[in-house]
């Protein structure tokens, strides 16, 4: 199976239709990783099929987590070389992205791949997720990260950014998990969570969602 196939199957078997201009970009953003990856580093993971699968197709496994309206605000913490932010932009262009990452050497690969894909209602923010001014905060219908160490961690530097009732979704491993105590300390509530096997190899993953407190 080719690449290209892989990459459409899988977006598929996701619940996600990529057409072909769509799959192009996703290959666009790979050549440009791997391009960059030789002078700073985006990710340990060298093999293209092992991208696609870890990567792209993890990227949009988030979607289990959300309905993707269009004009629905994303903010992605610690985004890195551009995942989930990038896959999910380019499978659903009608959604604004905010991708923030304290790193300023990614931060520019970000804002590079931005300019390549010509990506429309895409930001990058090169600082801490708590160095935001004000004006992000209460601001986005959904938050993302992939790049906290835990669960806890992620809710509580992302839930001031959420409208009340927007969405965090989390892509942990299945063995992991969180109390009611710290869901609820973080201004969380606890939506559900799903469980799910990555296209074309045994990579599970579990999709966590969490809902802002109304009251805070």
């Amino acid at each position: 199976m080719t690449l290209r196939q892989t990459l459409y199957d899988g977006a598929k078997d996701l619940g996600i239709d990529l057409s072909d201009s769509q799959v192009d970009a996703c290959f666009l953003h790979l050549s440009e990783l791997k391009k960059w990856n030789k002078k700073i580093n985006l990710t340990a993971i060298r093999d293209d099929r092992e991208i696609i699968i870890k990567h792209v197709l993890d990227s949009l496994s988030y979607i289990k987590g959300f309905d993707p309206t269009p004009g629905l605000t994303l903010l992605d913490m610690g985004s890195g070389a551009g995942f989930p932010a990038v896959p999910i932009k380019i499978a659903f262009p009608d959604i604004a992205i905010t991708m923030v990452e304290s790193v300023k050497k990614k931060a520019s690969f970000l804002r590079h791949i931005v300019r390549t894909l010509g990506l429309k209602g895409a930001e990058v923010l090169d600082k801490r997720t708590e160095e935001l001014p004000e004006s992000y905060l209460s601001r986005y219908d959904l938050v993302t990260a992939r790049a906290f160490a835990d669960m806890e961690t992620a809710l509580v530097a992302g839930a001031p950014f959420l409208k009340p009732g927007g969405l965090m979704v989390l892509s942990r491993g299945p063995e992991e998990g969180i109390s009611d105590t710290d869901i609820t300390d973080a201004g969380m509530m606890f939506d559900r969570v799903e469980n799910l096997t990555l296209p074309f190899s045994d990579y599970k993953r579990a999709i966590w969602v969490f809902k802002r407190s109304t009251g805070k």
